[in-house]
């Protein structure tokens, strides 16, 4: 719902207010805290907001802008601390910084809010009702930060709207840290509505997670920026298996099932890379413009190319069975092929076809078990961190089906239906692409 005035549209979530009445509020425990100073400005109101775009052009007309509720600590919260049962869970495929915001969420709550109720869900959506809470505090997680995957286990699928608030109901839960990608996200919608539908005074918060930095509205997914770190290490590997053979090819597959920004972001960082392909931009092999053409040239001039490509590029080029066409994963997925493996193939088969007599190496690199699993870097951890507290600032609030993420490098609380429709596409027509291409020189693969 928009909160519209003169100057903002205020995009409001959901207060457990808005459904139940007469609810008991407390003093925000952070007023006593012997680590806090409160003052003027210190709690945030109604009135704190921040703007979704803060980038205008004031040569023409525009609507009013839109705005989103900045996070963090209210003056009055609407838990009593002590009668808190909070369950955190992880969905989905793993991401650098999964177990930092686990045990900041537990920390956050014990330390900040004085919570003692902390439940930990195993194995995605399908652990509510499959298998026992663990309960948490902060001793147990204190080193899960150093950890990479999730502590907790996760799972794709599993997801039955009944029996997963069932089980919430009969443990008595009343927070939900819900920690995953679009998937998990539109099922934390579904759950938010059911909680309405029956009235509960439960509070859930969405925490979005995708290493491919695909989720809309927010500046970045956290994870990310380890990830494009890592694939750094993983191009350099590329680019010396390279130059070190005679006509050498180092080609390396990134995630990126329907973005390409950890391609773009590592090409751009690495500078080792000749052409980067991304599922936002399509390409072809033969002909005139194509991408044998451009290598065959790079490779008189240079000696050695060097070739990053999305795992989600080219997915409509590689030939397919009719069984492979209908193939999903258990998050209802399209099965991607292997465009690697693909074009390692199709790469030699090209070289052989034209120069059957000159030498030819290809190292083909796929990094991407090793950097999901890798534990969050320095900047990532500081984010977890955030982002942890965020969530327990407007869940101790009363707020409820929402996310927390940066926007414009302040955090905002945005509806969860918001973000679960979002999504957050590499744009070919501004700048970092342009730059992407200047520093690779690759073609743009235009056919007319």
């Amino acid at each position: 719902m928009a909160n519209s005035s003169s100057n903002v549209q205020l995009r409001n979530i959901t207060h457990i207010t808005d459904y139940i009445s007469q609810i008991q509020t407390h003093p925000n425990p952070l007023e006593e805290h012997p680590f806090f100073r409160t003052f003027d400005g210190f709690y945030l109101t109604q009135t704190d907001i921040i703007l979704r775009h803060n980038v205008v052009d004031l040569s023409g007309t525009f609507p009013p802008p839109l705005a989103y509720l900045r996070a963090g600590p209210r003056n009055k919260i609407f838990f009593n601390p002590s009668d808190v049962r909070a369950a955190i869970v992880t969905c989905g495929g793993l991401c650098p910084g999964m177990n930092t915001v686990i045990r900041e969420l537990v920390v956050g709550l014990w330390e900040l809010y004085g919570v003692r109720g902390i439940f930990g869900i195993k194995a995605g959506y399908r652990g509510f009702y499959s298998y026992d809470p663990v309960e948490l505090n902060p001793k147990m997680v204190d080193d899960w930060h150093k950890r990479g995957g999730t502590v907790l286990e996760t799972s794709r699928g599993g997801f039955d709207l009944n029996k997963i608030v069932n089980a919430i109901q009969d443990h008595e839960f009343n927070q939900l840290y819900i920690i995953g990608g679009d998937g998990t996200m539109r099922g934390a919608v579904e759950i938010f509505e059911e909680l309405k539908q029956r009235k509960l005074y439960i509070s859930m918060v969405g925490i979005p997670k995708t290493v491919d930095n695909d989720v809309g509205i927010i500046d970045r997914s956290f994870g990310f920026q380890t990830a494009v770190e890592v694939a750094q290490q993983a191009i350099s590997a590329a680019h010396v298996e390279a130059e070190s053979a005679v006509n050498g090819i180092g080609l390396v597959k990134l995630m990126g099932r329907s973005t390409g920004h950890i391609a773009l972001h590592a090409t751009l960082s690495s500078r080792d890379v000749d052409c980067c392909l991304i599922p936002e931009i399509d390409f072809y092999l033969e002909g005139k413009g194509g991408l044998f053409e451009f290598l065959e040239d790079q490779l008189k001039e240079m000696g050695h190319a060097v070739l990053v490509v999305a795992e989600g590029a080219g997915q409509d080029i590689i030939p397919r069975t009719e069984s492979q066409k209908a193939e999903k994963d258990e998050s209802g997925n399209p099965i991607f092929l292997d465009v690697g493996g693909w074009l390692k193939s199709e790469l030699k088969n090209w070289w052989n076809r034209n120069h059957p007599n000159e030498l030819f190496t290809i190292k083909y690199i796929d990094p991407t078990y090793m950097i999901r699993a890798v534990p969050a870097n320095a900047t990532d951890n500081s984010y977890c961190t955030l982002l942890a507290h965020s969530a327990i600032h407007g869940v101790m609030a009363g707020y409820t089906g929402f996310v927390c993420g940066p926007i414009n490098g302040n955090y905002a609380y945005i509806p969860v239906d918001e973000v679960a429709k979002a999504k957050n596409k590499v744009d070919t027509r501004d700048h970092k692409w342009s730059w992407v291409r200047s520093v690779s020189n690759q073609p743009d693969f235009i056919t007319s």
